[in-house]
Order: C-alpha cells, then structure tokens, then sequence
C-alpha cells in the first residue's frame, strides 16, 4: 500500500562535496594568511538554503526534492530529502537518478558542438548531408534546412508537434517513424520567422550526431559528455533498473497524496525521445556539468571557447512574459543551442527547465557570478520549481531582498490565480459526462488511420464505445458525451489531457479530428495536428 510518507528533512552531504568545500576553505585560509584578495564572493549561508528548501518541501508535500548550488565556481549546497517512491521507505540522496526531461537538450548540443570542434560537422551543414531520407512537408524547408535549425524553435511547426509519437511512453514509435513522420506535419509559421517549441527536431538531432560521429546517440552522449565530466551516474540509452539502483519514480497527487505512476520496469528502454529529454542524472552529476560550464579547466578544455559561445548565443527571440518583467525586469529573453538566455535584474542567466508527466527539474547559471543552482522532482511540482528556482534566484540578484522567499512567490502565484479565475473559466464543465452506448456511434464505428500517428480504432466495448491508439497503447479510454459534444475518457489517470472527438463527411469521405478538452492542456498532447481518416470497420472480436 503506498502513502504520503516523507523522509526526514535532513540535508545530505557526499564526502566529495565535503572534501571540496573543506578545500575551499583552506585555501581562503591560507589566502588570508599570506594577504592574499579576499575572495570575490561570500559562500552561500547553508541555513538561509535550508529555509528555502523546507519551505518548497512542506507546502508542495513532494515526494522527493535534490537542491546543488554552486557559488563562484565552487559547490556550495547539496540538500536531498523524501523517497524514490512514496512509500517505499528508499530516501533520495546525491546519488539519486531523476529524468531531467529537457535539461537532456543541452547534453545533445554539447555533444554536436564537440563535434564541431573535431570538425566532423558545422552548424550550417544542411541536414540532409546527414541524413538524406529527411523531410519536411515543405520541399524548401527539406532542402534548406541546417542542423542549427534542428536546435531553436524555428522551423514553423506548432507547439509541440507530433509529440504524441514521443509521449506518453511506452509507446512503438521509433527513430525512424519520426523522421518519416515529420513529411506529414504541416507547419503552422514561415520557417524561421517564429518561435514555436518542439521536441522532434532535437531526435532528429541526435541522429544526425550519430551519422556524423559514427556512433550510436547513446554511445556519443557517454563518451562526449559523461565520461569526460564524470557523471558517472548519469543513464541514456536503455538499462538495467536493478543494477545501476538508487532510482528516483514518477508521481501524481490522488486524494492528497502522492502516488506513483508510469514506474519503470526491470529495463529502462532506449526511447527515441533520448536526445529531446531521454537522459537521467543525480543531483552530483548535475553539479558537476554546471562546473563544466562556470568554471572550465583550461589546462583541458573539453569544448573550445568558439563552441561555448555558440551554444549560448541567442539565436531565436521568445516572447517576455508579465511575470518575467514583474518579477525578474526581463527586458532579453530567447533560445540558444539547448539553452534558454535571458537577463535577470540586470544580469546575464543561462537556464533550462524539464518537465516530464511527474519529474521537474530546473538548472539556472548566472555565468559572469560563475554561479547557479539544479533542482531535481519527481511529484507534480510545477509551482515548487518556480518559486524555489526564484527565491535561489534572488539570493545572487537581489541579496539586499531578503523576503523573496519561496512562501512570498507563492502568494503572487495565488493571487495571479485568483485573478485569473475571476476573469475566465477557460476549461469546460464536463461532469455531466455519461458513456455513449454502441448504437449512438454506430456511424463513426471503425478503424481510422492518421498519416504520421497510425491507426486508431473506435470499437464497442462492453456496451460502450472505446477508442485505441494502435501504436500508443496508453492511450485508450471510453467514448463519452457531454451534452451535444464527444470526449475520450481516458482509462490512464497520469493520461491528463482530454479530447474532444470532431466527425466530418459521409462513408468512405469520413474524417476525424481531436481537440483539446483543456484549452491550457499540456502542449505535448498535439490533438490538432492529428487528422484520421476511416479505413474500415473494426476487426472482429
């Protein structure tokens, strides 16, 4: 039986991390001594961190929270606390391996830049010298597309698209389908003229890695990044739970509590998604890629100066939200090479989020400090990265603010979402929602087939209606109908995304298509750009 169990909120400490910071302390030590320049920053003040991460872990209950921050190059604060799996009585610590999601994106530029460095690429090859079975829907785009292009959110596909043959997982999609998948998604912008996020193009990045370094993604990832930094917990590619151990799980709130969901079997499979947000780390292999980055060894530079300036120069804008203004004066704000760049209260940031059905996490640079934090989740905890990653923030920025806490971002949270309820109720009422029996479908009965999605079948069941995605098994759920309008139930809890089901046209002219229930549903969920048509009746039972 699972329940809402929590470790002790007791910081833990690698012996590492604590040789290093006894290190740091002899050496201002003896600085001081021989009249040395004080140091160019103080080390971060351990109790005022601790507050900031109780705060996060009691008013969010997550079930597990990894916190490392480095200061002036230097480790400065590692705190883990909760279980791998509610319940299980296994706490987190350092060593713990969370999916980092899309902080997956910067290790797939990393290894391209090296790539470069060894000049076994460039950014403006076209991709086509790699990979020359790629397509776009437009021919133009196909022909003139570069592997820069593949990494900054410009190729004119909508948000998110064809995500749904990435997630959820498990799924039979492969590397292959998607890159034949990408001919069939029409592009919603001018390529090049708009930022839209995605996550297709950086798998087809990672393949094209491979084509050009001669080796699996996976193999180039552990050669090119791990092996040379030492994450030496870090996993790509697929692997053995039970031998490698220490894995931190998924989880989602059911009745107040936190549950596990989508657990990991006795294999971790090679999922195509790898190179877009595949890869899982602790917290200490973390702080050892920020080091990388804030503080390189120049007696052995793993990426040459060109290459880290490219990774981290803007290449496509994003728009500043209202929030980033308020709270951060955000004039700057866009996407590198697997990078975020921005400014923050007057200073240069360079950051990435992830984000994946129960795993959070977020790593934040202020690279002229030599500075920055990684936080690790695995519960709902959307909110606790925002308002821990800020309150961590601040602690750099606006150190003369010292009530920017988590609690305090909190409260604006809870007032913008006040406001915003008072003026919208943008997801409908469906709970007068009931199944639709076998004989109010019998028209739309059958099996339907999109061009880059595959076959889905809507089928009686019991009494009922079912839809089924072939290639997408966690995808299936009952047919219901909400006044004059049909949505899917799905029979997956972690499956949070409803839709509504359009029919259009007569016989073998019949088409359908998917809408968000949620018009704020999470973007990977790419109803629209689904289009089925009916193929037949359903199989035999």
């Amino acid at each position: 039986m699972t329940h809402d169990a929590q470790a002790p909120l007791r910081p833990h400490i690698p012996a590492a991390v604590r040789a290093m910071a006894a290190g740091l302390l002899l050496a201002l030590a003896t600085a001081s001594q021989a009249g040395g320049a004080a140091p160019a920053a103080v080390p971060v003040a351990q109790p005022a961190l601790d507050r900031l991460f109780d705060q996060a872990m009691a008013r969010y209950r997550l079930p597990g929270l990894a916190v490392g921050v480095i200061e002036d190059g230097q480790v400065a604060y590692v705190r883990t606390a909760g279980e791998l799996a509610a319940g299980s009585g296994e706490a987190v610590d350092a060593d713990t391996l969370f999916k980092i999601a899309s902080n997956s994106k910067a290790m797939t530029t990393a290894v391209l830049a090296r790539l470069v460095d060894a000049g076994r690429l460039r950014w403006d090859d076209p991709v086509t010298k790699y990979l020359p079975q790629f397509r776009m829907h437009d021919p133009w785009v196909t022909a003139n597309i570069q592997v820069r292009d593949l990494l900054i959110h410009n190729s004119g596909l909508g948000l998110g698209a064809g995500d749904l043959m990435l997630w959820p997982e498990p799924n039979d999609f492969t590397r292959a389908d998607i890159i034949a998948g990408l001919a069939h998604l029409r592009p919603t912008h001018s390529f090049r003229s708009h930022y839209a996020y995605d996550n297709l193009l950086y798998v087809v990045a990672g393949e094209v890695a491979a084509a050009a370094g001669g080796k699996p993604y996976e193999q180039l990832v552990r050669e090119q990044v791990f092996a040379p930094l030492g994450m030496d917990r870090c996993q790509v590619g697929g692997w053995s739970r039970a031998a490698v151990g220490n894995v931190a799980q998924p989880h989602m709130r059911q009745d107040g509590r936190n549950v596990p969901v989508r657990e990991d079997g006795a294999v971790i499979p090679d999922s195509p998604s790898m190179a877009a947000g595949g890869i899982r780390c602790s917290v200490s292999d973390m702080l050892a890629w920020m080091q990388a980055w804030l503080q390189p060894d120049p007696a052995r530079p793993w990426l040459s100066d060109e290459q880290r300036r490219a990774v981290w120069t803007l290449q496509t804008p994003m728009p500043v939200s209202r929030r980033m203004r308020d709270w951060d004066g955000t004039r700057m704000y866009g996407y590198g090479y697997g990078w975020r760049i921005s400014d923050v209260d007057g200073e240069w940031k360079v950051a990435h989020t992830g984000t994946l059905m129960g795993m959070y996490s977020s790593l934040v640079l202020l690279p002229d400090r030599r500075s920055g934090f990684i936080i690790l989740i695995n519960g709902e905890g959307e909110q606790a990265r925002t308002t821990l990653g800020e309150a961590l923030t601040k602690r750099f920025t606006r150190p003369d603010r010292p009530g920017l806490d988590v609690d305090h971002y909190a409260g604006l949270i809870a007032a913008q979402e006040r406001q915003s309820s008072a003026t919208a109720a943008r997801k409908p009422d469906t709970s007068s929602r009931r199944a639709v029996a076998s004989a109010e479908l019998k028209a739309w009965e059958g099996t339907w087939r999109d061009p880059w999605f595959g076959e889905v079948r809507l089928c009686p069941q019991a009494g009922s209606v079912e839809f089924r995605a072939i290639r997408s098994p966690m995808l299936h759920g009952r047919v219901m109908r909400v006044g004059g309008r049909l949505l899917v139930d799905w029979a997956e809890a972690s499956v949070d995304a409803e839709p509504w089901l359009l029919f259009s046209g007569q016989g073998a002219q019949r088409r359908l298509r998917l809408e968000h229930v949620d018009p704020d549903a999470d973007f990977s969920y790419d109803y629209p750009d689904l289009d089925f048509a009916w193929t037949g009746p359903c199989p035999p039972s």
